[in-house]
């Protein structure tokens, strides 16, 4: 090799160090102990960093800057219920195929959420191989006696989860969280033993705001005042309209009972008899039931208005809070602030039943219009359950504690789902699921108890009032008729044609 250019070859290589151009190659030091020594320690391979790699969604090195990652995955509350449907339908076809079950339906929105993590199926048998490298051996001659067998199925998949994904299935309700409408109620007082609010059958609503009483017109939004009580020194305690819709009764503070008719605006009747103020009303046709702080209960008739009562029950010790006909009109359930529920006959001045198993005061009753003699109550404060009571065979059926107390309680028009408002602490409003007493929903805006509770003549909304002095309305029912109607043949008005 030409020693010229061996030298030029040299200088490059070491960065402009002379090397002699007698000097042979051979004895030339080597470069990598010329080189100035690196501070990073060198190794013989590179093991990668795979702590936050996400295998599951990102298949690239997690270094990799260009390329897009992957979104992270999302939780179960932000899934849809649609996706969360068919996500348990597939965990059930793989059950189906991989572990030999025979799941062939999902009723899936009458479950709970609780529910559907319980019910998704396990593996039973530990035995049980789950990945197989052979058949399982038949004995000749069965093999038709198998209906699911794949050897004679056109489908790649057995008869029970053909019928799973076969089945049909139901769109789930969607309830709105939030009110469609909302109006101002001031002076609505928050009294828990006052019943200030109620729908009619014409579609008004009836609302008493300190010594008035309102009227709103639901289907033209329009407002009418229809009585001041304020020059004759009262206030409205209760509200209550006759079946028909036009007329109305009012409880006031100076222990009256004043009948007003709608369309003329003009007060028919003024009934006394109470001692004390009537906190509860309610009509059974042309008979007036009301209920007052002086624990008594009076029957009258208002085509016949008599200066003394037609009938009067004594059998709570305190203010009589709740009043409730049932839907046959011949039984009339009532609570009070003695934690007692009376259950009377329409043609008694006894009661008939008597429930002690509340610790609170009795306000919220309410009928079941789909099974005859079920009753459902809630208790104050110091209570906080729902129970229900089979007045047929006056029976407990069963009790839940909703964790606050409750104020309302009312049943859907066409499905088995009864709402309830609380109050103290948590002011919510519930919808639960009737016999199973699973929450459908959770209604939450009132700041204040919500003490006032009206379903609308469709029987899809509601109406709530609180002590924040307003009226929230919620779409909250179906019209869509329950599938399980109760045909008992104890029920004889379902029999009767």
């Amino acid at each position: 090799m030409d020693l010229d250019y061996q030298d030029r070859l040299m200088r490059q290589h070491y960065g402009g160090s002379s090397v002699g151009s007698s000097q042979s190659p051979i004895k030339c030091v080597s470069p990598f102990k010329l080189a100035s020594p690196s501070k990073e320690k060198l190794a013989d391979r590179f093991v990668p960093l795979r702590t936050n790699a996400r295998w599951a969604l990102n298949f690239g090195s997690p270094n990799d800057k260009n390329k897009p990652s992957a979104p992270p995955p999302k939780k179960s509350k932000d899934l849809c219920p649609d996706s969360t449907k068919d996500h348990y339908a597939y965990s059930c076809l793989l059950t189906n195929e991989l572990l030999g079950h025979d799941i062939s339906d999902i009723k899936y929105q009458d479950l709970s959420q609780s529910e559907r993590r319980a019910l998704v199926p396990v593996r039973t048998n530990p035995n049980q191989n789950l990945l197989q490298f052979q058949t399982t051996n038949r004995v000749p001659g069965t093999e038709n006696l198998d209906p699911s067998a794949p050897d004679y199925s056109l489908s790649p998949i057995n008869k029970a989860s053909q019928n799973l994904l076969m089945s049909p299935r139901k769109a789930v309700r969607k309830i709105c969280k939030q009110p469609f409408k909302v109006l101002d109620a001031p002076q609505l007082q928050d009294d828990f033993y006052l019943n200030l609010v109620d729908w009619s059958s014409q579609n008004f609503l009836a609302v008493g705001l300190g010594s008035c009483t309102y009227l709103w017109d639901a289907t033209s939004s329009n407002v009418t005042k229809l009585c001041d009580l304020a020059s004759e020194d009262d206030a409205v305690t209760s509200v209550s309209w006759a079946d028909r819709g036009t007329r109305i009764a009012i409880g006031t503070r100076r222990a009256l009972v004043q009948i007003w008719d709608v369309s003329t605006q003009k007060r028919i009747y003024e009934l006394s008899g109470h001692a004390a103020r009537v906190a509860s009303l309610a009509w059974n046709g042309d008979l007036i039931s009301s209920g007052s702080r002086d624990r008594s209960i009076l029957h009258r008739d208002i085509r016949h208005p008599r200066v003394v009562p037609d009938r009067e029950l004594k059998g709570h010790k305190q203010e009589v809070c709740g009043l409730k006909w049932s839907p046959d009109k011949q039984l009339l359930a009532s609570g009070g602030n003695d934690n007692k529920l009376f259950v009377w006959d329409n043609r008694s001045n006894t009661y008939l039943q008597q429930y002690t198993d509340h610790i609170a005061a009795v306000k919220a009753i309410a009928w079941s219009p789909h099974q005859h003699g079920l009753l459902a109550s809630g208790g104050g404060t110091a209570d906080r359950c729902i129970r229900f009571w089979n007045t047929l065979t006056q029976q407990p059926l069963n009790s839940i504690d909703t964790g606050s107390q409750v104020c309302n309680l009312s049943w859907a028009k066409y499905t088995s789902e009864l709402v309830s408002t609380h109050g103290y602490s948590q002011n919510q409003i519930l919808i639960w699921k009737y016999p199973s007493m699973q929450q459908v929903v959770k209604l939450t805006g009132h700041t204040f108890r919500v003490l006032y509770l009206a379903v609308s003549p469709d029987g899809e909304s509601i109406v709530t009032g609180a002590g924040d002095e307003t009226l929230r309305f919620w779409n909250v029912f179906s019209k869509s008729r329950a599938e399980n109607d109760s045909h008992s043949v104890l029920n004889l008005f379902t029999q009767i044609r």
